[in-house]
């Protein structure tokens, strides 16, 4: 199943390996199964410390366990993990066996903390390329926490179970038959998810030294193009530098071809994120991942206060937190996410074969997002809230080009509609004539644009209706000693290369400031 060269590679990756790790799959008839043998029996030829076992236990679908130094681990994999989820599989061997990259102790420690023994099961797409996050996050809290047990499910080879939990996006992670998170989400937001469903166990204490995290010149919030640029030329100048952020890359992660970084003919989201952090690792950087800011303190010496309970002083803070998906901010909208309601058309788009759905928005994206999801579905209505599409023309040529496709221009989404746990209906207002109506379907699409991160400063720093913090030409807002760079800010054209421009400003303005004191 593996190719010459993924096993070369893998061989060098598991060479770290110290301590058994095994590999035991259940008896099962399903056509599956062969690639679910052929897989784990191609992983386990590229190390002498991988070992592959037959359990008593059939199962309808092919089934994975993961043992570590002869105890289980609480991973397990319903379905065979190709697709997105090789990854997965491949990195819960390492991250059993203590290697590769984790969280550090801090974000640990949270995991420990989870109340109670809870058994998790992941829904997820091989398509999904938001899924591994997800199922990799969890399968770290079960290495972690004797207690916790996850299970990553293939839902095209459950569908009965599917259709009973009605779930309608991926990945949807599931407590029992409680629906606790639906679509992309990162460790922070998860382990937040899961200390409010499951509770925190007060007995396992914190140590509230560990809580001060230092003293810095420079603290950069957010890791994606701006944010690596503003900590890498701060360090450079020899300030003693901090980032903290959600994961490393930001909203690249998520960014499929970049054809348009000068020099760079070609890339991919995910690699260039990696590049990103083998940059700022050169430097003596210290790295603060899967955190989010709370609060930011004034004056000279800035304390700025952490979700996780940490806190740490800074001279200077630049903020370069990026932007995310907009809402819709209707009813509906979050009590039927994951049921019918969807970000991701590439994720979520299979589970709305022959249905009908809408798209939400007539610019680019949202046209995009139609044009792919047509040849899916069986019908797509494009709502657009103005009297004519934003897109270009190109893709408005290729959308009224298909046949299963419509579009209601000058609408105002006002209320989506369900009924036992599922989308029915989109309520919306015709803008001309104020009358309400109602469309049938089976699943709505948001495509609204993005709207910035900056909810965390938004007392502190002066920003526009949109919420983009205000700066000036040297990226300082205004306070002193804080600035902003990147799509978080009124500068305009949100591109990685501005951004990575706009991030080496701040990092100079801030050298500057500092100095002038």
């Amino acid at each position: 199943m593996l190719d010459s060269n993924i096993l070369e590679q893998l061989k060098n990756v598991y060479k770290a390996l110290e301590n058994e790790v095994t590999l035991t799959y259940a008896q099962s008839s399903h056509e599956k199964q062969k690639d679910l043998l052929d897989l784990i029996k191609s992983l386990a030829s590229t190390s002498d410390k991988i070992l592959v076992k037959e359990s008593s236990e059939n199962s309808e679908v092919p089934k994975l366990t993961l043992g570590h130094g002869g105890r289980e681990t609480g991973i397990t994999f319903l379905g065979v993990p190709g697709g997105h989820e090789f990854t997965s599989l491949v990195l819960a061997i390492l991250n059993a066996d203590g290697k590769g990259k984790l969280p550090d102790d801090s974000i640990l420690h949270r995991v420990k903390r989870l109340k109670g023994s809870v058994d998790i099961r992941t829904y997820i797409s091989l398509s999904c390329e938001n899924c591994p996050e997800v199922v990799q996050a969890l399968n770290i809290m079960a290495l972690h926490k004797p207690d916790f047990k996850h299970t990553m499910i293939d839902g095209g080879l459950v569908q009965d179970e599917v259709q009973r939990l009605g779930i309608q996006g991926v990945p949807s992670v599931m407590v029992g038959d409680k629906l606790v998170s639906s679509g992309k989400i990162g460790l922070v937001d998860l382990i937040t998810k899961l200390e409010k469903e499951l509770g925190i166990d007060e007995s396992v204490s914190s140590d509230p030294n560990s809580l001060d995290l230092g003293e810095f010149d420079v603290v950069v919030v957010g890791a994606g193009p701006a944010g690596a640029s503003s900590a890498i030329y701060s360090a450079r100048k020899g300030l003693r530098t901090a980032i903290i952020a959600e994961r490393i890359g930001g909203q690249v992660q998520d960014t499929k071809g970049i054809e348009n970084l000068i020099g760079i003919k070609y890339t991919e989201g995910p690699q260039l994120a990696a590049q990103l952090m083998a940059h700022i690792s050169d430097y003596d950087i210290k790295i603060l991942e899967h955190r989010r800011v709370k609060t930011v303190g004034e004056g000279s010496n800035k304390r700025i206060e952490l979700e996780s309970g940490e806190f740490l002083h800074t001279k200077s803070l630049i903020v370069a937190t990026g932007a995310k998906w907009r809402e819709l901010n209707i009813p509906g909208e979050k009590e039927y996410l994951g049921r019918g309601v969807a970000f991701c058309p590439h994720c979520d788009g299979p589970y709305f074969k022959g249905k009908d759905i809408a798209v939400v928005g007539g610019g680019n994206s949202g046209i995009e997002a139609a044009i792919d999801l047509a040849g899916i579905v069986k019908s797509v209505t494009v709502f657009e809230f103005m009297p004519t599409l934003k897109a270009d023309k190109v893709l408005v040529d290729k959308l009224e080009s298909l046949p299963n496709v419509k579009v209601i221009k000058n609408a105002r989404t006002n209320r989506v509609i369900g009924d036992n746990g599922k989308v029915t209906a989109l309520e919306y207002e015709d803008r001309a004539t104020g009358e309400l109506k109602a469309l049938e379907l089976d699943g709505v699409f948001v495509q609204i644009g993005l709207v910035p991160n900056s909810s965390f400063i938004k007392d502190v720093v002066e920003m526009n209706k949109f919420g983009e913090i205000l700066v000036d030409d040297k990226c300082r807002t205004n306070v002193p000693g804080i600035y902003a760079a990147g799509d978080v800010t009124d500068v305009p054209y949100k591109q990685i290369i501005i951004a990575m421009g706009e991030g080496a400003k701040a990092g100079l303005a801030s050298f500057e400031d500092i100095m002038l004191k």
